[in-house]
């Protein structure tokens, strides 16, 4: 416990026992003993009023303070020690309640501190060495035990179960998937897990947390008093009323009572409640918010502008379609296999996305040998005897670029994806496809951002603006600029602030301009610490965007349920204060009077504690494992969903094979249609009991009925071309093929957006 928190207790302690002895004593019939034990309690008050008054002066801020020193004072003088020691135990059990409310706020933030990991364990051909983890760096393999925590960020080998709720909030163990980043600070729930570092022990999510955590405290000691705005005008309005009721009456007294109810804890301890109250609750939820002031800025802020990767996108690439050349070769998922079974040992952001895609699909991944990563161009090495070479187009195709390579680009062009180019034994083998989606969670934020209050959504990014306009048409937003360089979304953010109070929601380096000019400036630093982290006054240390919304929506009952618990307290104080001057009410009676006063404006604002409206659903547990069981069988149906298309783009040119087109037939009969039909029966009554009615399903459930109709309609059409397809023919199975594909994506989004996204991590989704 820190010294001052000592000084504090022991001087509650101090003045409530003294005022009870002298209160025995007067049962005793000891006025002597008693008014002794009452004027040092009053004037242990005076001395640590005045050194609060001392140290306002030193820096130049305004306080009310001054009327509970004049209020002691003039106690002392008339003789009213009781009063004073009232007022004493008023005091300093004020200032005790907000030292540990600041230390609620700080609770949760200060454990993860104290658990930060200090070791790691290399993975050596030898075994496990043990290692302080600051000597960790980007590439070691590390190996991480049951029960210990994960030293530095990285990137798994193999399957794993962990408890990230030091981070996250979320109690249930996750499991994740090989090539899934895992941050530092969680927990091996499970069997030893081994990882590939992607980030030094500094560079990691738990150094960026423990920086964090050092900012939001120094923010936060003191926290800004609301009754410091008053103070000019409150102390003079006090000290004429106490003047004028002395000058009338001719009697000091009256004025010593006018001063001892206006002693202004409601505004000394009733904002600061709420304000700290409110500060820990969203602590609970995983938002870092920097002390009281940010707290109130982002209460008032009307326009929100985003940046749009690992944002609004999940800022973390997932495969959607291997193309492959049209003559026979390898066949997509062998090309994925042996680029997945490559790019284990690589640390590139694109290479988790190959190993996660590879183990998604059920594909046995093997080690690689001789190994070599070029910087700027791909990486190269030997799987199962082939000399595979994934990279950039120029360094793996090395010469002309055939037409299937062209129809890849252009696809790819079209849906705004990236490329990963394959080479298998110095032949072009295929081209890998990923897309950075759009995150479920985000169009229903912005829905509930402006169900809060916010009038304006903006989406700032450096991305091209064909991109840019397809996310910010999904999301919702009210206006898009592409192709903006950090100065541009710093003039973009001074613009809007000039309107209206912004807030700026960020997490890359080059938003950290923005998010200092911005009112409030938000970061996600859920993946690592960045410099937006630093520059922000509010940090998402969850990686759900939605949060945010659940942090602006109880800034704003903060603030609110500050201003119920100062205006009934002051209201009251005012009304005990007129009653004072006029004689009605003596110093003692109006000590005990504003001690009443007090409690009922910390009860009001005590109720910042309790929950309030939020967007976030409540699912039962049981509902919640459901919904993570039917996730992971609609994250697995995903391969077959982009099968579609590249079946249909296959029957391009004769001679026409229906043989992959029944083939895939039987899938989505067998695999498919039952995995929608198991979430008709249990999704969709989980999402009508979270969400309050059937209403809230009814679009799933007729696009159900439109998959298993249109199903029905290719079954019945190839089933009829018994002889080798006509160019007519193939015509109808395309135009079939294709319109699947779309209903498909579409109800796929759909679920993420209204199902999957209501429940706490999933798995993370991977698709739009």
């Amino acid at each position: 416990m820190r010294w001052w928190q000592r000084r504090e207790q022991a001087l509650f302690a101090a003045v409530t026992l003294l005022t009870t002895a002298g209160l025995a004593a007067v049962a005793a019939g000891a006025r002597g003993p008693a008014e002794a034990a009452w004027v040092t309690a009053t004037v242990l008050g005076l001395v640590y009023s005045t050194a609060s008054l001392i140290a306002a002066v030193r820096r130049r801020e305004p306080s009310v303070d001054v009327i509970a020193w004049l209020a002691l004072a003039g106690a002392l003088g008339v003789g009213e020690a009781f009063a004073g020691a009232v007022i004493a135990v008023m005091l300093a059990g004020g200032v005790l309640l907000e030292a540990r409310a600041a230390a609620r706020a700080r609770r949760e933030l200060s454990a993860l501190v104290a658990r930060a990991p200090r070791t790691a364990r290399r993975d050596t051909p030898s075994g496990p060495v043990e290692i302080p983890a600051a000597e960790v760096v980007a590439g070691d393999r590390l190996v991480v035990g049951a029960g210990e925590i994960v030293p530095v960020d990285g990137r798994l080998r193999g399957p794993a179960v962990l408890d990230e709720s030091a981070l996250t909030g979320e109690p249930l163990p996750v499991e994740r998937r090989a090539g899934e980043d895992v941050r530092s600070g969680v927990v091996n729930a499970g069997s030893p897990v081994r990882l590939t570092a992607t980030a030094t022990a500094e560079a990691s999510t738990y150094a960026g947390v423990v920086r964090l955590v050092e900012q939001a405290q120094a923010a936060g000691a003191p926290f800004v008093r609301l009754a410091d705005r008053f103070a000019m005008a409150f102390v003079p309005v006090t000290l004429l009323l106490a003047g004028v009721a002395w000058a009338v009456a001719g009697d000091p007294v009256r004025a010593v009572a006018v001063l001892v109810v206006a002693t202004p804890c409601p505004l000394l301890l009733a904002a600061p409640i709420a304000i700290m109250s409110g500060l820990s609750r969203a602590a609970r939820s995983g938002v870092v918010v920097k002390g009281g002031g940010a707290l109130e800025r982002l209460a008032a802020g009307r326009v929100v502008l985003f940046d749009k990767t690992g944002t609004l996108t999940a800022g973390r690439p997932v495969l959607t379609d291997v193309v492959t050349p049209v003559e026979p070769g390898l066949a997509a998922g062998e090309v994925l296999r042996l680029a997945a079974s490559l790019d284990q040992s690589s640390a590139h952001v694109l290479a988790g996305a190959l190993v996660t895609a590879a183990h998604d699909r059920g594909l046995r991944l093997v080690a690689p040998e001789g190994v070599q990563e070029r910087h700027g161009y791909g990486v190269e090495g030997v799987v199962d005897g082939h000399r595979v070479r994934l990279g950039k187009a120029a360094w793996v195709l090395g010469g002309p670029v055939p037409p299937w390579v062209r129809h890849a680009r252009r696809r790819a062009a079209l849906d705004g994806s990236l490329t990963v180019f394959a080479a298998v034994d110095d032949r072009p083998a295929g081209v890998l496809l990923l897309e950075d989606p759009v995150r479920p969670q985000a169009p229903r934020m912005v829905r509930a951002l402006r169900g809060a209050g916010i009038d304006r959504v903006v989406l700032v990014t450096g991305d091209r603006a064909d991109t840019a306009q397809a996310v910010g048409q999904v999301v919702g937003v009210d206006a898009v600029h592409a192709e903006c360089d950090p100065a541009d979304k710093l003039a973009l953010v001074r613009a809007e602030q000039e309107l209206a109070p912004t807030i700026m929601v960020g997490d890359g380096i080059n938003d950290a301009p923005a998010l200092a000019a911005a009112g409030v400036g938000v970061a996600l630093a859920a993946r690592g610490a960045t410099a937006s982290a630093e520059a922000a006054d509010v940090v998402l240390t969850v990686d759900r965007i939605d949060a945010l919304a659940d942090a602006i929506l109880i800034a704003r009952r903060c603030r609110v349920i500050a201003g119920w618990a100062v205006g009934a307290g002051m209201g009251m104080s005012m009304a005990a204060m007129l009653v004072a001057a006029a004689g009605l009410l003596p110093p003692a009676a109006g000590a005990l009077l504003q001690e009443g006063i007090d409690l009922a404006a910390i009860a009001v604002a005590l109720t910042a504690l309790l929950p309030g409206r939020s967007h976030t659903v409540t699912m039962r547990p049981a509902d919640v494992a459901t919904a993570r069981r039917l996730y992971a069988e609609h994250r697995d149906v995903r391969p077959l969903v982009e099968q579609v298309r590249t079946v249909a783009d296959a029957l391009n040119r004769p001679p026409y094979d229906l043989r992959p087109v029944r083939e895939l037939l039987d899938h989505l009969e067998v695999r498919l249609l039952a995995h929608e039909h198991a979430e008709e029966a249990e999704l969709l009554p989980i999402m009508a009991r979270a969400l309050g009615g059937v209403e809230a399903t009814s679009g799933l459930s007729r696009t159900h009925a439109e998959i298993e109709h249109q199903i029905g309609r290719l079954r019945r059409t190839v089933d009829d071309l018994v002889q080798e397809a006509e160019a007519e023919d193939v015509t109808d199975v395309r135009r079939l093929l294709y319109g699947l594909y779309a209903i498909l994506r579409l109800h796929n989004a759909q679920e993420e957006e209204g199902a999957f996204s209501l429940v706490p991590d999933p798995d993370p989704p991977s698709r739009p």
